[in-house]
């Protein structure tokens, strides 16, 4: 894709940019920006599930070398970190940023530098991590971030608990959407992250997400440039349904779409409340759930190579 040109560009140059930000940021006058529907008016100061009022907080920007390879290229995806979540995961592995909020806040000015330091440092995107819950503030520092040079793609890392609604306004805005399909049983997403319809619009975002950027297309260099990548964590004891998770993959999104089945689990935050939460999955149990993606269809998988904690202590 030598000639590729970030969706934005084109957004920004028809003027409907300014329309989605100021639709995004009506939303947050009584917030039902994500599926939790709080109701509050962030804009005067008052704060729901996610904590977080008319700025964004932010953990840390970088980049960062640890994502999928079609992101990181020879210079590191760009990260920006979002303090506070959606979702909240009781077994979080960012506990400290997720929940307990570490970060500071950031104005659009700030937010739109931080953009451009990352895209001035060779990053061949700007990788937004749990953005959720701050669509509006993106939006107003991309305004910004565009008109002082900003080039490259839009990464929508998420967790993938987005109203189907809320990412209609992303439309054209981002060309990469990377969202977690976390849970598949309602139940076990009620009991560790208290969203028991997390199945249901994890399954409409992402069919959402497919529809606005397609399977995920890479340069000849194998860096990304437009489409779906989707993470899948694999739980012990089974607890993210793998097996469902991925036929839904193959049979509704795509078989061609683009899985990273992790391996990375490890018991943090407040896992230890479940007891099934408390030790890391087994070489085994990746290994299975490697195969039952192929089995249901998945024909694209991340190839890297995972490391095992054989006992936690």
């Amino acid at each position: 894709m030598a000639s590729f040109r970030a969706a934005y560009l084109e957004t920004y140059n028809r003027g409907l940019l300014n329309e989605k930000i100021e639709q995004a940021y009506e939303i947050l006058n009584a917030c039902n920006l994500c599926p939790r529907e709080c109701g509050v008016d962030r804009l005067s100061g008052e704060k729901g599930i996610c904590q977080t009022g008319e700025h964004a907080i932010v953990s840390s920007f970088n980049p960062h070398f640890g994502e999928e390879s079609p992101l990181v290229g020879d210079h590191g995806s760009g990260t920006i970190f979002f303090a506070r979540c959606n979702l909240l995961c009781m077994f979080c592995q960012n506990y400290d940023i997720s929940h307990e909020g570490e970060g500071v806040e950031f104005s659009s000015e700030q937010l739109a530098k931080a953009m451009l330091f990352l895209q001035d440092k060779g990053c061949p995107n700007i990788n937004f991590v749990t953005p959720s819950h701050v669509v509006p503030q993106i939006l107003a520092a991309l305004d910004k971030a565009i008109e002082a040079g900003l080039r490259v793609p839009l990464v929508y890392n998420t967790g993938g608990y987005d109203r189907s609604e809320t990412l209609a306004i992303l439309d054209g805005v981002f060309d990469i959407y990377m969202p977690d399909f976390k849970f598949w049983d309602p139940k076990v997403a009620e009991e560790l992250s208290d969203a028991p319809d997390y199945p249901e619009v994890a399954r409409e975002a992402l069919k959402e997400m497919h529809r606005q950027v397609g399977d995920l297309v890479t340069d000849q260099q194998g860096i990304a440039q437009r489409g779906l990548l989707i993470r899948h964590l694999v739980l012990p004891e089974g607890l993210a349904g793998t097996r469902q998770v991925m036929g839904f993959l193959a049979k509704e999104i795509s078989p061609n779409s683009y899985v990273n089945i992790m391996a990375q689990y490890r018991p943090c935050g407040r896992a230890s409340e479940v007891q099934a939460l408390t030790r890391t999955i087994t070489k085994e149990e990746h290994d299975e759930a490697i195969q039952t993606a192929r089995n249901e269809g998945i024909t694209r998988l991340d190839e890297r190579k995972r490391l095992f904690v054989l006992k936690w202590m």
